[in-house]
């Protein structure tokens, strides 16, 4: 009979929010693969444990996790932490849950923190319905590729970011959404905790002055609602100009009401330049 992987989520910060079922769960299992090892001894000291540490991350998935399996199969457990936070998410756990799926060995969640979703709740944005995006690519191609299909995404997203990239994914989002919300969660459960609600266009400014320090979750405000099928010209022009005024820019504001009210992009873009002008 198979052994079972454990993925125990560990303190993004304070070590007083590691649970005692999870250190019950570290303390009952074979050995744990971790993401870096000196980080999880660090953890395992602090409780008082003394396991068979593996290493189990990005660069060697390929072949630490068939090693894993083998274990796992052979009838050991396993408990799999990263740095901080909860496996698998936005994490190459990811694959080893795969790997132990498809071969019928079980896989059990010991719940805990999230960075994502603790800067969710205190962000003061809309949080009924998200999207979590992780880090975005740091190709700039792509990573603006990644932005251009978020454009009429109505549900708050979420974003990972390193300090060192942070000016130029604020720039990125800037242009492609628009001076919307967005509250830069940075350092959480840490002793230098900061949450900053602002807009994108003031942290751009923001950041462009001070040094970004720490690890960031990024929450951004979703877009605005899909103007009504059944709208005039004028009306449409009305709700393109709510979006210039927004912080959208005329190509991106014209093209979500376009799409959603029926109407040519070419004519309503014409006179929403016009009406624009006449109101300079």
């Amino acid at each position: 009979m198979s052994g079972t992987l454990y993925l125990v989520a560990t303190p993004i910060g304070n070590l007083g929010d590691f649970s005692p079922r999870a250190a019950g769960t570290l303390e009952a299992v074979d050995f744990i693969a971790a993401e870096d090892t000196r980080v999880s001894l660090k953890l395992l000291n602090h409780l008082g444990l003394k396991k068979p540490l593996v290493s189990y991350h990005q660069h060697n998935r390929a072949s630490a996790g068939p090693a894993i399996l083998e274990r796992l199969l052979a009838g050991e457990s396993c408990a799999l932490v990263t740095d901080a936070g909860t496996p698998a998410i936005s994490d190459p756990g990811e694959d080893l849950v795969k790997l132990c799926a498809s071969a019928g060995v079980p896989v059990a969640s010991i719940p805990g923190c999230c960075a994502l979703v603790s800067a969710l709740a205190v962000s003061g944005l809309a949080a009924g319905r998200f999207t979590f995006e992780g880090f975005l690519s740091v190709n700039k191609k792509s990573r603006r590729e990644h932005l251009q299909s978020l454009l009429t995404e109505r549900r708050t997203m979420i974003f990972y970011e390193a300090p060192h990239k942070l000016r130029a994914t604020l720039e990125d989002l800037h242009a492609a959404f628009g001076d919307r919300p967005v509250a830069l969660c940075r350092e959480l459960t840490k002793l230098h905790e900061e949450v900053r609600r602002t807009t994108l266009a003031q942290a751009e400014a923001y950041y462009r002055e001070v040094e970004p320090r720490g690890e960031f979750v990024l929450v951004v405000a979703g877009g605005p609602e899909p103007a009504s099928p059944e709208l005039s010209l004028e009306e449409a022009v009305e709700l393109v100009l709510e979006r210039r005024e927004a912080g959208l820019r005329m190509k991106e504001a014209v093209g979500q009401v376009a799409e959603a009210a029926g109407l040519s992009r070419n004519r309503l873009y014409e006179a929403a330049l016009e009406a624009e002008r006449e109101r300079e």
